[in-house]
């Protein structure tokens, strides 16, 4: 027999959030890992927030709603609100009841620049860092490091000449003729996001505002160690690289070797890796003397290395598709490198989430 549509809608729910979601969703996992850090950093947002005045919104309700907005794919926080307002699951993660009205979006902006003075990003990354230390995830003797590029969010025509006055022609759209004129980051900077420089990542590749984003990622079992992002320039690949390592990794009684692509077949570099103890694992450049000895190059390990280290474009193409870093929507190296250590915090989760998921 045919059902009725045209139920009386109910008054009253008496089912919780926490009943409706299934004990095997795949949130699940992710949010008990989310609330284990966010507990450890009470001390932390303690000293954020002011003794007195009215009650602000909770950081740690900020913080997963931020994740739920890279987990999901939303575009912007408007839209994070919209689904937060009639999405069960959402509710669910961020930790509102039903009944709860949401914030409105310019919430995250004004709770942005507080976040980014008390360095959030790095002290949410270190507990998750620290969570899957606990679980045994962790390689302390073999890492990768690679780069990717970060398009800015401003144009090229906002690129100009420094010193020069306002463009003609008036609107929002300018009208800027660059034709025959040399444009280099000595001579000009954009208006739009000074901190973006003019960079391309080979020969035939477009010129482009943009930044540099950096991952040293540990071989085990593919999770990001550290992240940062740097200005675009030549140099800043093999220096970030250096930066990552000496705060990440400890070498004393332990062989540590660090994989990475031919961009990194740079002199000074390798040098300087050895001093700290680290054995480079990096491609050669064919045609060029090997910087590293076939002793090297010969060993299983630098195979093994060669092939690991390819699994570091799995963490770029995440955060880029899913986490939305392909252009960031952020302006300032500040702002973007919050969201982007952000990102790959997110990734850290999914990927120990998966790993909890096929030991079981």
């Amino acid at each position: 027999m045919r059902g009725d549509d045209s139920g009386q809608p109910g008054v009253f729910s008496y089912i919780s959030p926490e009943e409706r979601v299934p004990r095997d969703h795949p949130l699940r996992p992710i949010r008990e890992m989310v609330d284990g850090a966010l507990k450890e950093l009470s001390p932390l947002f303690e000293s954020l927030y002011s003794r007195f005045g009215r009650p602000s919104i909770a950081p740690e309700k900020l913080l997963r709603a931020l994740l739920l907005q890279v987990l999901y794919t939303v575009r912007s926080e408007r839209m994070l609100m919209e689904q937060l307002d009639y999405n069960l699951l959402f509710r669910w993660f961020v930790g509102l009841s039903m009944d709860d009205p949401i914030w409105d979006a310019t919430v995250f902006s004004k709770n942005r620049d507080r976040l980014l003075e008390g360095d959030v990003a790095r002290a949410f990354f270190a507990k998750v860092m620290e969570e899957a230390q606990r679980r045994g995830l962790l390689s302390d003797e073999h890492f990768t490091v690679d780069g990717t590029l970060i398009e800015a969010n401003a144009s090229m025509k906002s690129f100009r000449k420094e010193g020069d006055g306002p463009p003609q022609g008036g609107g929002r759209n300018d009208e800027v003729n660059f034709r025959g004129e040399k444009r280099s980051n000595q001579t000009h900077a954009s208006r739009t996001d000074p901190d973006a420089k003019l960079y391309r990542k080979g020969d035939g590749k477009p010129s482009q505002l943009c930044y540099l984003g950096h991952v040293l990622m540990e071989n085990r079992n593919g999770l990001c160690t550290d992240a940062v992002v740097t200005q675009a320039k030549g140099t800043a690949e093999p220096e970030a690289a250096l930066k990552m390592v000496r705060r990440t990794t400890d070498v004393r009684g332990r062989r540590v070797t660090l994989g990475a692509d031919m961009g990194y077949d740079i002199g000074h570099f390798q040098v300087e890796l050895v001093e700290e103890g680290i054995v480079p694992h990096i491609a050669q450049k064919p045609g060029v003397r090997p910087l590293v000895d076939r002793r090297t190059t010969g060993s299983s390990g630098y195979q093994m290395s060669q092939r690991v280290r390819k699994r570091v474009e799995e963490i770029f193409g995440w955060v880029k598709t899913v986490g939305l870093m392909r252009k960031t929507r952020h302006r300032g190296a500040d702002r973007v490198g919050w969201v982007f250590q952000f990102t790959v915090a997110a990734y850290n989760l999914v990927r120990m989430r998966n790993l909890r998921l096929a030991a079981a």
